[in-house]
């Protein structure tokens, strides 16, 4: 039989035509279209039986002068595209085929850098298996296809991004991951190798993405056509530019989103929430944002305050900018079929529909459907009604929740939207939630927009979309997949990231152990883009109306104070460091802003030519500067951090000055945080050791005074346990308080 590496005859037209530097090739009933897309940057789209669609998920239109040196060559075999620092090979082959009777083509791409060296390449047809890089299987019924994409795999690369998975893997080679959402699980479809490339999967379908050490694989249950974006880069960097510009940069992040949130399952009235908000200012405790959980509402879906609750929102918002505070309301894109807005949503198509079965979608607090926010006809309405009830009384901070859409069955081939079935564009869903408010806002004049949304996808970050890690559990092993969760989602685009602390499930405020966790979440968020606490903490207790009729339930206390006066002397330390923080963080946003670094960040980010960086899954570096190591094991004292090569870094605990390329032995008593600063940054942190500061003092050296107490005591960031502190790092009278009865 004959082999398909038969060169297409010179007199024959050329199997690839141009447009400029837009390459195509057609046959056998395939279209591909291969054409730059940014700097150093190439967008690939391939159909079958039409022309490739100008889809808008998540790329945006790239700016010409970005590849006006662009340029291809046409041949008989194939063509070439060069834009900057990446090659494109498209090399066509085309032979009579025995086995079918008739002349079969084909066209495989391969992915080079400025110097010539490999970065990608399309599976080949491997000789008499007859492979196919990019299978189309027709779905029988319906007008798209299965389709899977192949390519070969280089066993040594590492690979991160893809938004957040609950796991605790650094280095994602060898892993595969679900193509979709979950409560705690956003799936965002780009990948960063240690290769020198960035890789996006610009297809919004359900699927899933495979990258073992033979091959990788793409697979979107239900699509219409390959889509994929590739970047060059010699630095993560470089790759971290090239993808904010393909996607969107993100906001500058506004001055409410740099310090502290405080938050609870659930503040149920007006008055307790404005007492908490005035016990933090009597304290001097900072608060930045203070927020209205859930069931705010009379009914899921009626997007306004319960007046028996909630007697005058414009009061409440006024008060508490008076105390230095903003609130924060929660908005959930379901509607109960008791809701006041129901029939009309129904009557105007505005909700997903079930495709099959009863047309439930959850039944969380009684049946409820979701807002369909693909359609922008439901994105102006569902901002109209938000303007009108929150809005109008000041509120300008949203917290999106339910945002993946949480199904009561993840049944995604149930639903179907505006856009199309769910198994073919159900994952743009978070980033249209997010754009419905973000776009909403801005058109009435808002200029600084943060919105907490409990899911991403590609592009969500330039809609102010602050990601949050979902409905985790409070242990240790939670938090520790919340450090390589961060580092993903920074390389995935996502720079606005910030957890629980604590975790949401089952953290009982009483128990010892929790208090351990509570303060080590506490020190990770205060170095977190965005320090929040949040939970559902145990004793809860029940709420009802005047009238008798129960209300969902409120969660035990969860105010740095709820947890005895221990925990408390510690955790003030931190909210005051956090402050301590501000300028250095703004600086950091800013770079998110303009030019798309992560906030969060593995070492191989700035380290890139230190190998062992690539590899370290328990610390990060907020900014470029200060590399922080939490303790993620429950009753460590102390534990070892990796220092890395390329830099000096300075123990802000002691003062101590290491060279990089080394793990030094770092102490980690309960109220102490290994930090390390690089190269003499944020000197006015380092030897801050005493657990207090004079009254009036600024702690940390930044923001409001604080009181007695309040200096921070972190290792490595702002100071180690208290003078005359005993091995576990309580302190002895006068040295700020003791954390011997936390655990």
């Amino acid at each position: 039989m004959t082999d398909l590496t038969t060169p297409v005859r010179a007199a024959e037209p050329l199997p690839v035509r141009a447009d400029g530097t837009r390459l195509t090739w057609r046959s056998g009933g395939e279209t591909v279209v291969v054409e730059p897309w940014g700097r150093d940057s190439v967008r690939v789209r391939a159909t079958v039986l039409g022309d490739v669609e100008d889809t808008d998920w998540a790329l945006l239109p790239p700016d010409p002068e970005a590849h006006a040196t662009a340029r291809v060559e046409l041949r008989a075999d194939g063509a070439t595209l060069v834009n900057g620092g990446i090659r494109v090979e498209l090399t066509t082959t085309s032979g009579f085929y025995e086995s079918v009777g008739y002349e079969v083509a084909r066209c495989e791409l391969a992915f080079y850098d400025a110097d010539g060296r490999l970065l990608l390449r399309e599976l080949g047809q491997g000789g008499s298996l007859q492979l196919r890089a990019r299978n189309f299987r027709p779905r029988l019924g319906d007008d798209g296809h299965t389709l899977t994409a192949s390519f070969e795999s280089d066993p040594d690369e590492k690979l991160y991004g893809m938004g957040q998975y609950q796991q605790h893997v650094l280095d994602l080679k060898g892993s595969t991951f679900e193509l979709a959402h979950r409560n705690s699980q956003a799936s965002v479809p780009f990948v960063m190798s240690s290769g020198g490339y960035g890789f996006l999967w610009h297809d919004p379908a359900i699927g899933r993405a495979t990258f073992a050490r033979n091959r990788a694989e793409w697979h979107a249950e239900s699509t219409k056509q390959l889509d994929y974006w590739v970047t060059a880069g010699r630095t993560p960097a470089q790759i971290s530019r090239a993808y904010a510009e393909a996607t969107g940069h993100a906001p500058m992040m506004p001055e409410r989103g740099l310090g502290f949130w405080q938050c609870k399952l659930r503040y149920w009235n007006q008055e307790q929430l404005l007492e908490v908000a005035r016990e933090h200012h009597r304290r001097g405790l900072p608060l930045d944002v203070i927020v209205a959980d859930f069931f705010h509402w009379p009914k899921m879906g009626d997007y306004r305050f319960e007046d028996e609750f909630w007697p005058d929102p414009a009061a409440m918002v006024a008060e508490l900018k008076e105390l230095g505070a903003e609130l924060m309301v929660s908005v959930w894109p379901q509607v109960s079929l008791e809701s006041e807005n129901d029939s009309y949503l129904r009557r105007n198509n505005l909700l997903v529909r079930a495709d099959r079965g009863l047309d439930v979608h959850m039944s969380f607090q009684g049946p409820s459907t979701f807002l369909d926010v693909t359609n922008p006809e439901t994105r102006r309405w569902l901002w109209d009604i938000c303007r009108r009830n929150y809005g109008a009384h000041g509120i300008r901070t949203f917290w999106l929740d339910e945002a993946e859409p949480e199904y009561g069955v993840y049944d995604y081939d149930a639903f179907r939207y505006h856009l199309g079935p769910a198994l073919r564009v159900g994952n743009v869903y978070p980033q249209a939630f997010a754009r419905a408010f973000y776009e909403g806002q801005v058109a009435d004049g808002e200029s600084e927009v943060v919105n907490l949304v409990r899911c991403v996808w590609a592009g969500s970050q330039r809609y102010g979309a602050l990601a949050w890690s979902g409905d985790i559990s409070s242990t240790f092993e939670d938090l520790a997949r919340q450090v390589t969760a961060g580092i993903h989602m920074g390389v995935a685009g996502i720079p606005w990231f910030t957890t629980d602390i604590g975790g949401f499930h089952r953290g009982d405020v009483t128990d010892p152990a929790f208090h351990e966790l509570l303060v080590r979440w506490f020190q990770f968020g205060a170095f977190s883009p965005v320090m929040r606490l949040h939970g559902d903490r145990l004793p809860g207790h029940g709420v009802t109306a005047s009238d008798g009729s129960p209300r969902l339930g409120s969660g035990g206390p969860n105010e740095l104070w709820s947890f005895g006066e221990e925990v408390f002397g510690v955790l003030e330390r931190y909210v005051h460091l956090r402050e301590s923080l501000r300028d250095y963080v703004r600086d950091a946003m800013r770079a998110a802003h303009t030019d798309g670094q992560p906030v969060m960040r593995g070492l191989f980010h700035d380290f890139p030519g230190d190998s062992r960086a690539w590899d370290v899954d328990d610390q990060f570096l907020l900014g470029p500067d200060v590399l922080v190591a939490p303790v993620l094991v429950a009753g460590a004292r102390e534990r070892d951090v990796y220092l890395p090569a390329g830099s000096r870094w300075t123990d802000a605990a002691t003062g101590q000055v290491h060279d990089g390329g080394v793990t030094v032995r770092a102490d980690a008593p309960l109220d102490v945080v290994p930090v390390f600063l690089r190269d003499g940054a944020l000197p006015h942190l380092v030897g801050r050791t005493t657990g207090r500061v004079a009254p009036g003092a600024p702690a940390g050296g930044a923001g409001p005074a604080g009181p007695a107490g309040a200096g921070p005591t972190v290792a490595g960031s702002a100071g180690v346990a208290p003078t005359g502190a005993g091995p576990d790092g309580a302190g002895s009278a006068g040295a700020g308080p003791s954390t011997a009865g936390v655990v």
